[in-house]
């Protein structure tokens, strides 16, 4: 079974996706982290993040075995990281690394924003997961100020709607819902109810398919 699970930062898409792999014992991949190490690379080498050319060497010099998650947690990682993933040239070396986990058996669970319409459209689950844009400055401000970044959530809060603005316009697999993706809003939602609803959605959908 393949679930893809899209939506924009800080929607709760990524806790979500590592609970369903849990739960299902599914193997799970922030795609995030992919464009995000691809970020990091170029800033630790004191390179443009527009530099188009060195962004496509970094994507394929990629080593998923290395990544420090906390390190590409990051407010300036995270920028960064939405403005090399518009390259297509990059997208285009991250596609089949993302392709190949996804189709390894027993299947997997993978949150990005281009899974259900891009990486995997033939999984059996898609759900497009949301929350107010307020909601969502919140939540990555309190997760920022975990890692002891000094915080200003308004400044937050314009970044997710920069971020928001460039991921759903680009030309190249925009965030967008996929055809037939479940939406599950957040916004009201903690976790745990969060968790339960995806699982309520997976559930639903097995049992209209035999629970294949």
């Amino acid at each position: 079974m393949i679930i893809a699970i899209d939506g924009p930062a800080a929607s709760g898409k990524g806790t979500i996706a590592k609970r369903l792999a849990a739960h299902y014992g599914l193997r799970h991949l922030d795609t995030g982290l992919i464009y995000r190490a691809v970020a990091k690379a170029l800033i630790d080498a004191g390179a443009s993040v527009d530099d188009e050319a060195r962004a496509v060497a970094a994507a394929r010099a990629l080593n998923p075995s290395t990544f420090d998650e906390r390190a590409l947690k990051s407010h300036a990682v995270g920028e960064a990281a939405s403005r090399v993933s518009a390259v297509p040239e990059v997208r285009a070396a991250l596609v089949t690394l993302q392709r190949n986990f996804a189709a390894a058996k027993p299947g997997a669970v993978l949150d990005g924003r281009d899974i259900g319409t891009v990486i995997a459209p033939e999984a059996e689950v898609k759900i497009y997961v949301t929350a107010a844009p307020e909601v969502r400055a919140k939540r990555r401000a309190r997760e920022l100020g975990g890692y002891g970044e000094v915080v200003n959530e308004a400044a937050v809060l314009a970044d997710i709607l920069r971020r928001d603005d460039r991921d759903m316009n680009r030309a190249v697999a925009p965030l967008k819902a996929a055809p037939g993706a479940h939406l599950l809003d957040t916004t009201h939602l903690d976790i745990d109810a969060a968790v339960k609803a995806a699982i309520d959605i997976v559930e639903a959908v097995r049992a209209g398919r035999g629970r294949g």
